[in-house]
């Protein structure tokens, strides 16, 4: 013990004395680990607390709390009373002595021992011996944080102070500045008026100390470590304020003088702090202020030339008309509601009569704002406006005037909408239902192309409101949007029709089955006229009719009911175009096969729906492509479903309705697809007039082979947990296609689904052995410069390469190693360096997440971290074919996130400057749409090549590219926002060369030309930068 006295007055000695404030954690170090306590500490202390010298008691002091601060969570109950009475002694002393004091009673509000009372205790010599505002910043945080510990942790011992505590904070906080210490007091502020504290007489008060920052005015300091920001402060302070109801009269004055001022900051705030205040407030609460407030929201919709104030004053007149519709009715008293809307009504609603004036649209704003607060005021509201401006519609001659109307009467609607209309309350729109579908069908049928789109926007609005469209006027909508699509010669009107039949078939299926489908369906088959007749010449084209009907079939197709009748429309036409029955183009054909897709896309995923593309749509599909595909020689017409064009828009169909499949149907469409494809079953596909031994993965016509794309839609977009049968034959018999078919198409579409096959398969020897046997073969196909199949042979490669690097296969670096050898190579470097493209790509019919491929987060990035140095070595041992190098470069950078691109792209600078001077405009295209993000923040390595920056992107701003030309102009017009002494020696260069695109005979050259010289003429001029 003797040892352990001499260590704690060692300590005590140098902290003190020798003013070593390394000993404080010794100190601490040794009472954690029992060497003496706290108390020992304090008898150590004795001398220097009893000193006559002011700053040795501090020392003393500080010593002490320094050790509390780490040591809190170990004291007993006994000795947090002798440290509290100690501390609240010293609160009376010296001031130079109150500092380290607040660390002490700082630590001990931590304490889980805190005897009962000890928190008043504290909390009475705190308010009563320290003037707060007078400490330092540091001192005045400790006692902000002694609040909120003690809130945290003595709730009940603080109320018990009732208004006291109230009164001790106000007077704390009273005069603060510091933005870190604001956010400290709002916290406690807000628990005071959220925990239930008493405010007492003190509400006032602690509303003055508050508001007085109200609007915050803070802009952080650049670099700010702390890292507050203004909108911190404003929604903390707005927590305070429009915390409760107590503060309404005193805050709602403020508000309105607040709205009334000329800076704009405070007028936002203030309308953004009403909604949040008057959410919890009630009519008694608003009385007296309600004419106020209406004057300065209205003034401020009317007047404003911001956006957000209007927006804010429009979310305060909803929030205001909430809060008084919660008021209660009672028989001898007025209807505040109603007489709160009167006042809006009467300033706005004769607004509304002036169509071509600007304030009708403001005026209208407000009067939809208060009609979307309450199901009573939206009774209100349309009761006095609609018929208004029903009558006008219906007066008014000018189309202009009656679009601006029927907008009014749209957002009237939505307002309604907006008011939470529950099922048994009437909707306020009812009454108006038979002049509403009048004033919709009127426009409809005008020939002003404004007014007919406006109107497809109301109608959509009313179905989605109910008791506002009948069964009568539903088919009356089907039969005049039907009468436009097939007749109007306007394609935006066209656009606006086909979204809304849409939204109203979701809602009313059965009049589009009955009417709709039917009229399409005719015109679709119809023959078409000859185009120079008289009748011909009034109507659009048969090709863009065909092409609007099978756009509607689609957008109506959203119930499985209308599904079961459109699918079999468009499978019609894709056999009449087949038969050539119909004269269907390819281009037709096609849009049919996009129609099917979106449906497959849209519908409502549910087994009726997966049951009619399974035993429908894609038997169909197959049927016919195979159908085409066994056509002779001697066919008097070639079926269009042979051509390339059509299939790549018949896989997509497929795989989309493959990939939403329900488990059960899925593995029977894998089965079925397989024993097509390997060995000619074709027993479930319709029309089964086929040959026997269809050999579709193994025969020499392209026209079958070609079909392997269909196996890809149909096995490749399964998902993962659907065993695919007979995989092992499968995989061989693609991989035999890919690396011996000619037809370009066959052998990349099985490379594609021997790929996407690959990367589902799951781990283990079966699937090493697989690829090792395929790196075996594409290697000894790709190292013979005689082979005829070197090409098929690379196809494979780059797809396996990126199915295994999609799932971090370790087996994926000996493919991508292949890759870069073969940039060298003199018939395959560049297709090599465009292969880079594709593994840093997003597929869109295979290896994709939709159609649930195994794709690792963050694949590209790991890619590039482990070989962009093989491309810098590459590029510097190559000879002749360091152009592919560049191109692989920039087409991995390119695809990287801008984030990952700002960070990588100083290292690699030098070949990017390089590449910027490759012939190839690809490789031009892709580096500047690299290079122009991180020219917003350029690195130190970017400055200091400016001189080779500057000189190849002036070239680059004479390429016969638009493209090219437009990028090196972005770029250029980046770097003139760099440091400007660093620039300053380019501008006249810069300038000279800039004229030439000025005269550009491309207009988006000429805009980005205009806007990079301006930039440029004006540094280092007055007024410029």
């Amino acid at each position: 013990m003797a040892a352990d006295s001499a260590l704690v007055l060692s300590l005590v000695e140098e902290f003190v004395s020798g003013l070593v404030d390394s000993k404080a954690k010794e100190a601490a170090a040794a009472v954690k680990d029992g060497k003496f306590t706290v108390l020992e500490l304090v008898e150590a202390l004795g001398q220097s607390l009893t000193s006559s010298q002011p700053h040795t008691r501090a020392r003393g002091v500080q010593l002490l709390s320094e050790v509390l601060k780490e040591c809190y969570g170990s004291l007993t109950v006994r000795e947090v009373e002798v440290l509290i009475a100690f501390y609240e002694n010293r609160l009376k002393d010296h001031y130079v002595i109150t500092p380290p004091v607040l660390q002490g009673l700082k630590a001990l509000t931590k304490s889980s021992v805190l005897p009962p009372g000890s928190a008043v205790s504290m909390l009475r010599s705190l308010f009563q011996d320290v003037h707060v505002q007078s400490l330092m910043l540091a001192e005045r945080a400790c006692v902000y944080n002694m609040l909120l510990n003690l809130m945290q942790t003595r709730e009940a011992e603080l109320k018990s102070l009732g208004a006291d505590f109230v009164f001790g904070f106000v007077q704390s906080m009273d005069g603060e500045r510091d933005p870190r210490n604001l956010l400290l007091s709002f916290q406690i502020a807000n628990n005071i008026i959220h925990q239930g504290y008493d405010l007492g007489k003190f509400a006032e008060e602690l509303f003055e100390v508050t508001s007085c920052y109200f609007p915050i005015d803070f802009s952080p300091p650049p670099n700010d470590p702390h890292g507050i920001t203004k909108e911190e402060l404003i929604l903390a302070l707005r927590a305070i304020l429009a915390g409760t109801p107590t503060f309404a009269e005193f805050l709602l004055p403020l508000i309105i003088e607040k709205v009334d001022s000329d800076v704009q900051s405070a007028k936002l705030d203030s309308l953004q702090t009403l909604a949040v205040g008057v959410s919890q407030y009630e009519h008694k609460d608003l009385a007296d202020f309600l004419e106020g407030l209406w004057t300065s929201i209205r003034r401020e919709v009317f007047q404003t030339s911001s956006e957000k104030i209007e927006s804010a004053g429009l979310a305060a007149l909803t929030a205001l008309t909430s809060c008084v519709s919660r008021s209660v009715l009672s028989s001898d008293s007025e209807d505040s509601l109603k007489t709160f809307l009167d006042l809006v009504i009467k300033d706005c609603n004769h607004h509304l009569s002036e169509p071509d004036l600007k304030l009708v649209w403001p005026s209208a704003k407000l009067l939809q704002a208060a009609c979307s607060a309450s199901i009573r005021a939206s009774h209100i509201i349309t009761a006095a406006v609609m018929p208004s401006l029903i009558e006008q519609y219906n007066t008014r001659t000018q189309c202009s005037h009656r679009r601006t109307l029927l907008e009014v009467v749209q957002k009237f609607i939505q307002s309604v909408k907006a008011s939470n209309v529950s099922e048994n309350e009437d909707n306020a729109l009812v009454a108006y239902r038979p002049s509403l579908c009048s004033m919709v069908f009127s426009a409809l049928s005008e020939t002003n192309d404004s007014l007919q789109i406006t109107a497809t926007s109301v109608l959509t609005s009313l179905a989605q409101q109910k008791g506002l469209l009948e069964e009568s006027d539903v088919e009356v909508a089907v039969d005049q949007l039907t009468k436009i699509l097939l007749t109007d010669e306007d394609d935006r009107v066209c656009l606006a029709v086909i979204e809304c039949t849409g939204a109203l078939a979701a809602l009313h299926p059965a009049q589009f089955i009955s009417k709709m489908i039917p009229r399409l369906k005719i015109e679709m088959f119809a023959v078409p006229m000859d185009e120079n007749s008289i009748e011909a010449s009034k109507r659009p084209s048969h090709h863009a009719v065909r092409q609007r009907c099978l756009s509607s079939l689609a957008a109506v197709s959203t119930q499985p009911v209308v599904v079961r009748e459109s699918t079999p429309v468009l499978l019609e036409l894709l056999t009449a175009a087949h038969t050539g029955s119909v004269p269907f183009t390819a281009e037709d054909v096609v849009l049919a096969c996009r129609s099917l897709q979106r449906i497959a896309e849209q519908v409502q995923d549910t087994e009726e729906t997966g049951q009619c593309f399974h035993r429908v749509v894609i038997p169909r599909l197959l049927s016919l492509a195979l159908q085409a595909a066994l056509q002779g020689e001697d066919a008097p017409r070639s079926s269009p479903l042979v051509e390339e064009s059509v299939l790549s828009a018949v896989v997509p169909v497929i795989s989309t309705s493959c990939s939403r499949l329900q488990p059960k149907l899925a593995e029977e469409t894998a089965s079925k697809a397989v024993s097509l494809f390997l060995n000619g079953n074709v027993s479930f596909l319709p029309d089964n007039s086929f040959p026997s031994h269809i050999r579709l993965l193994k025969g020499d016509s392209w026209k079958q082979s070609q079909l392997v794309c269909l196996l890809l839609g149909c096995v490749c977009s399964l998902p993962r947990s659907v065993e695919v049968p007979e995989l092992d034959e499968l995989l061989s018999a693609l991989e035999d296609l890919s690396c011996s078919s000619s037809h370009a198409l066959s052998y990349t579409a099985a490379a594609k689904c021997f790929a996407g096959l690959v990367n589902k398969m799951p781990l283990g020897e079966g699937l090493d052995s697989l690829i090792q046997r395929t790196v075996k073969r594409v290697c000894a196909e790709l190292d013979s410069p005689n082979s005829s199949v070197r090409t098929q042979a690379f196809t494979l490669m780059i797809w396996v390469a990126k199915a295994l690097l999609l799932r971090y296969h370790p087996l994926s670096t000996a493919l991508t190693n292949k890759l870069f050898s073969l940039l060298d190579d003199a018939d395959l470097g560049s297709v090599a360096a465009d292969g880079f493209s594709l593994l840093m790509s997003d597929s869109g019919d295979v290896l994709n997440r939709a159609s649930h491929a195994d794709v690792r987060i963050m694949y590209r990035q790991r890619f590039f971290s482990e070989n962009s140095s093989k491309l810098v070595q590459g590029f510097h041992s190559a000879q002749e074919k360091k152009p592919n190098y560049l191109k692989a470069l920039s087409n991995i950078v390119n695809k990287l996130p801008k984030q990952v691109q700002v960070t990588e792209l100083p290292a690699l600078l030098s070949l990017l400057l390089e590449a910027l001077s490759c012939p190839d405009l690809s490789v031009q295209l892709s580096t500047l749409s690299c290079l122009e993000p991180v020219l917003v923040d350029p690195p130190p390595a970017l400055i200091q090549q400016l001189e080779a920056l500057v000189s190849r992107l002036l070239t680059l701003t004479s390429s016969p590219a638009m493209n090219v030309k437009i990028g090196s102009l972005r770029c250029i017009h980046a770097l003139s926002h760099f440091p400007a002494h660093e620039i300053l020696p380019f501008r006249a260069r810069v300038l000279r060369a800039l004229a030439k695109p000025l005269d550009d005979k491309k207009r988006l050259v000429r805009s980005e030309a205009v806007h990079a010289r301006g930039e440029w003429f004006l540094l280092g001029s007055p007024g410029g930068r």
